[in-house]
């Protein structure tokens, strides 16, 4: 099998997306993540395990749109399964079919298994993603760790479910990245006994830059934490706000991520009953490798080395 992919990052967050066909079956784009996951799980352990890919890798594979309105459909995966959404990751395929002459500046759409979603490729190269709708779940969740920490989570929904904590009145912004994994691992198997479906953990605390108005560390399924601010994050974090009424609709939020990148994010209504929103984020995406995928058949880690 030939198989050709483009790396890029967004915010310092990478993405590797198959731009050669792989023939899945299904009439949306459920169902062929399910035949992928099926059939061609040797992609996504291939592309984003050692020894030729990386944990915190994020992969999309690009599909023929059931849609003919539509451009693309998308698959998003990692190291240890498959994504709903994937915010940074969907501007990086739009960088990435710009940058192989697919597509030009516009409004575009993309076909998604959790809904289709709109992104607005500027003549600058920054791209504008409409997500799909967001909204929170739950506010105020009582969570107490191990060492006697007591804190407060949001659940809320922006693509993937989220666990939102403001940790500001901690130190643990000024602790290494290793800490923070492990204090969101605790925290987000706390949060699943009530929300088995929340599988991201947000924490939150003051930006490093004025300009900013937060700074967060995402853990994401895996162990692993985005280097970008996280585009379903930032519209999981739009929804809670909204819901406060802290941020008002077209108003600009800017998101830092805990590497210092910027996402810039705003929304609007569209159910103000249920506090439902459309929110959007603009950023710039990459492009930094173009890869043929090789597996030598006497390579014992040819199509990866398992997570453990």
């Amino acid at each position: 099998m030939q198989c050709r992919v483009i790396d890029s990052h967004t915010g310092g967050e990478p993405t590797r997306t198959i731009v050669s066909e792989v023939p899945l079956r299904g009439e949306n784009v459920a169902e062929r993540l399910a035949h992928m996951r099926e059939q061609f799980d040797f992609l996504r352990t291939a592309l984003i395990h050692e020894p030729r890919g990386s944990e915190v890798m994020v992969g999309a594979l690009v599909l023929p749109p059931i849609d003919e309105r539509n451009t693309a459909g998308i698959i998003f995966f990692n190291n240890v399964g498959y994504l709903g959404m994937c915010g940074h990751g969907t501007i990086g395929v739009v960088e990435t079919l710009r940058w192989l002459g697919r597509l030009q500046p516009g409004r575009h759409s993309f076909e998604t298994c959790v809904g289709q979603v709109h992104a607005v490729l500027h003549e600058d190269r920054q791209v504008t993603l409409e997500n799909v709708a967001s909204y929170r779940v739950a506010s105020d969740c009582p969570i107490r760790l191990a060492d006697g920490v007591s804190l407060s989570a949001d659940i809320a929904y922006g693509g993937n479910f989220f666990a939102l904590l403001d940790v500001s009145q901690t130190d643990w912004f000024d602790r290494p990245a290793g800490y923070l994994i492990d204090r969101s691992t605790e925290i987000l198997e706390a949060v699943q006994k009530d929300y088995p479906r929340v599988d991201h953990v947000e924490l939150f605390g003051a930006a490093v830059s004025p300009e900013n108005d937060s700074r967060s560390f995402v853990l994401c399924p895996g162990r692993q934490y985005d280097r970008s601010p996280c585009g379903t994050g930032t519209s999981a974090k739009l929804a809670c706000l909204a819901a406060d009424g802290k941020l008002a609709p077209g108003a600009i939020w800017r998101q830092e991520s805990f590497i210092g990148s910027v996402f810039e994010a705003s929304y609007e209504w569209l159910e103000k009953t249920s506090l439902q929103i459309r929110p959007s984020v603009r950023a710039r995406a990459f492009v930094n490798g173009d890869l043929q995928l090789v597996v030598d058949p006497e390579d014992p880690f040819g199509w990866g080395i398992p997570s453990r």
